[in-house]
């Protein structure tokens, strides 16, 4: 095994909105709300996250982070932007003093962006002082980050109560069109308000890099200093950082106006009436702060029908009969309610041609998910019925027209027929969607369904809505993606000398194997595996640098059953989209070589790397992850030899040597003077470790 010298991209491809330490469950539920206590509030996450994603797709995935994440993860290498929402800033102050701040502060300072909204802006100054004299409310304090070298004093207009929509009001903002060079901004707009303060003396502060974005125009409650600054704009260091004090990011058509009195209703008229103009300064913003925005705002699509279909009918038939007993009948409908999701089920014989077309463009087909969809507001998707058509035969081009049933199951039996082992299981069912939540949510979080699920039973789909990735939620993942879930039932008795672990490494193994042989010319394709399970590419448009972009992430999440564990193996690839990274189909342009080269479609590669992956997880049962697996996962790993710091233990170097073949721990070899060995070896474990092999740091998770 020879050094590898290569450079990983770090591209900024994420925009970080803080979430806290909200829950997934709090999250279904709502049942966070407008507290201090809480720091951020999910209807202000959730704000940020729809317009955000509206105005950035595909460019950027925007993503709900943790607190913890924040403090521990290595999450500077890729992220554009870090957005924090409203709320209570002393929240913030509470779980990201210190090493938190110091970490965001050092992310802008070296180029990063900051954006804040209200409680965000607070948090973002220098000082911060909210309703002083009221002994309930009062806020008083300074703040690490400092963005804004002063005082954001509020709140500046009067009845503010928490848990309410008393004091909201349409702000009238008068926008500073000097500020925005090349940019169309409204002159004047109107923006949801609620709490948020103003920068004193804001105009004083030219001179550190601060310059006013909009003012407002009414009387203020409070002091303001020298001008009414609503939104500035402040140079920090090689970034830059946007605070507001209003809510540019609020979305009338997620208001509902008899939330509260007649007021409030005026309220969201006139901030439906200012929508354009609101959309439009925030573009210009974030184009201020570097971002590429899009011109047109993206639309989310709305869910479409479930199609599951077999390789053999009868097959199809017994995973029908087994999810009989949680199948329930209601007004002559059948529906499987799970954990998570709900599904109407159709099943063969009982749907017709005209039952399809309803299915394809009714309540829960491709036109709309449910009847609020109708105006692309912020949809709770886990409350969306799910309509599930089970399938005689395979699904007919007109059913699913990005996605090629026959083309598809003809590959997988080609495939198999030049396999030395006996493949039958993984890809004989999917689970089809042309739109979907996430195919790992409707596998792992219906655990009813997944119980009854053979191995190898695979969802996919042509667009993920609310894909999930390691850590966090991931938005849209876009047509041209590859992304799917298979089922792996692994038996317990196999536990000692196979593993539950190494899944992961076989499931990328399978990608990168699945696309080397995916057909004659793709063989020495320069993909690589990165520590434990992600799928990198030589970036094609940089290849003299030997610079490494991910183009691959994968995700295990496993639940013990009886007698063995049940994992839904996650899998997304950039195939043909180009954004918001590099794309597969990319890569093979620039380096694959052969004369008539076969193209890459969805249906193939899914179809070769289901084969592999069955191939060499059949394989790993019998044999565990003995050195046949070992000098596999060499050939086509990045890390070999390269050399690292491990920060909590004082800095000290290391030099990676591989990993375990007992449960795959990274081994690293300390390295004392002149890059010498001490004979000192750690075990590092992905779990328990945070990785950034970006800028060669090891990070031990607390």
């Amino acid at each position: 095994m020879s050094a590898v010298n290569v450079t990983l991209s770090s591209k900024k491809v994420n925009v970080l909105v803080y979430s806290g330490a909200l829950t997934q469950s709090a999250w279904r539920k709502n049942i966070l709300t407008d507290t201090p206590g809480n720091g951020c509030t999910v209807e202000s996450v959730r704000h940020c996250l729809y317009t955000l994603r509206r105005l950035l797709a595909p460019n950027y995935a925007v993503i709900p982070v943790s607190s913890d994440m924040i403090v521990k993860e290595p999450w500077t290498a890729t992220c554009a932007m870090l957005v924090m929402p409203g709320g209570a800033d002393l929240g913030y102050c509470k779980v990201l003093n210190g090493e938190g701040n110091r970490r965001i502060s050092q992310f802008v300072r070296r180029g990063g962006a900051y954006l804040g909204f209200c409680a965000g802006a607070y948090y973002g100054s220098k000082r911060c002082e909210f309703e002083v004299g009221d002994k309930q409310l009062e806020v008083i304090g300074d703040r690490e980050l400092g963005f804004f070298p002063g005082t954001c004093r509020g709140c500046v207009f009067p009845g503010f109560v928490y848990n309410s929509e008393e004091g909201t009001r349409a702000s009238a903002l008068r926008v500073s069109n000097p500020a925005f060079i090349d940019t169309v901004v409204p002159n004047c707009f109107r923006a949801y308000h609620k709490g948020g303060g103003v920068f004193v003396d804001a105009p004083l502060h030219a001179d550190k890099g601060v310059e006013v974005l909009a003012s407002y125009t009414e009387e203020l409650k409070v002091d303001p200093g020298q001008g009414t600054a609503a939104v500035v704009y402040c140079k920090i260091g090689d970034g830059a950082a946007v605070l507001s004090g209003p809510h540019p990011e609020f979305a009338a058509v997620n208001l509902d106006r008899n939330a509260a009195g007649p007021e409030y209703a005026k309220v969201v008229d006139a901030l439906t009436a200012d929508d354009k103009a609101r959309v439009s300064f925030l573009k210009a913003c974030l184009s201020k702060l570097g971002l590429v925005v899009n011109q047109e705002t993206t639309t989310v699509p709305s869910l479409s029908c479930l199609h599951l279909s077999s390789l053999h009918p009868d097959d199809t038939r017994r995973t029908l009969s087994s999810l009989q007993d949680i199948i329930t009948s209601v007004g002559g409908k059948e529906y499987l309610k799970d954990e998570n999701d709900t599904f109407l089920v159709q099943k063969p014989g009982v749907w017709n041609l005209d039952a399809l077309e309803e299915a394809l463009s009714g309540p829960f087909g491709y036109n709309s998910a449910d009847a609020d969809h109708s105006g692309d507001r912020n949809i709770d998707y886990n409350l969306v019925i799910k309509r599930l058509l089970v399938h005689d035969d395979f699904p007919s081009s007109k059913a699913t027209p990005c996605f090629n049933h026959h083309a598809f199951y003809s590959n997988l039996e080609n495939y198999r027929s030049q396999s030395s082992e006996a493949l039958w299981q993984f890809g004989s069912q999917i689970l089809y969607g042309e739109v979907v939540t996430s195919t790992n949510t409707l596998l792992e979080k219906n655990s009813q369904l997944l119980r009854r699920l053979p191995t190898g039973f695979t969802a996919t789909a042509t667009v993920q809505i609310a894909g999930r990735g390691r850590g966090s939620n991931v938005w849209v993942s876009p047509a041209g993606s590859l992304v799917f879930s298979t089922v792996v039932r692994h038996p317990t008795e196999k536990m000692g000398s196979a593993p539950l672990v190494f899944i992961q490494y076989l499931a990328a193994l399978a990608v990168v194997k699945g696309i080397k042989s995916y057909a004659k010319g793709y063989e020495n394709l320069p993909v690589k595996l990165k520590w434990p399970n992600d799928v990198y590419a030589l970036d094609p448009s940089q290849p003299q640098k030997k610079a490494y972009t991910k183009i691959c992430g994968i995700l295990v999440n496993s639940h013990y059953s009886t007698r063995e564990y049940i994992s839904v193996v996650g899998i997304g690839l950039n195939t043909a989209n180009m954004a918001p990274t590099v794309s597969l189909e990319a890569v093979v342009e620039q380096f694959a070589s052969g004369y008539k080269l076969q193209p890459l479609t969805i249906e193939k590669l899914l179809a070769r790397i289901l084969t592999v992956f069955e191939e060499i997880y059949t394989r790993f049962l019998r044999t565990g992850f003995d050195r046949h697996f070992e000098e596999m996962y060499y050939d086509h790993w990045l890390h070999m030899y390269q050399i690292v710091t491990l920060e909590e233990e004082d800095g000290a170097k290391a030099r990676i040597r591989g990993i375990t073949t007992d449960y795959g721990l990274l081994l690293a070899e300390e390295l004392g003077w002149d890059n010498r060995p001490t004979g000192r070896i750690w075990q590092l474990q992905s779990d328990s470790n945070s990785f950034d092999f970006f800028r060669g740091l090891i990070r031990r998770k607390v």
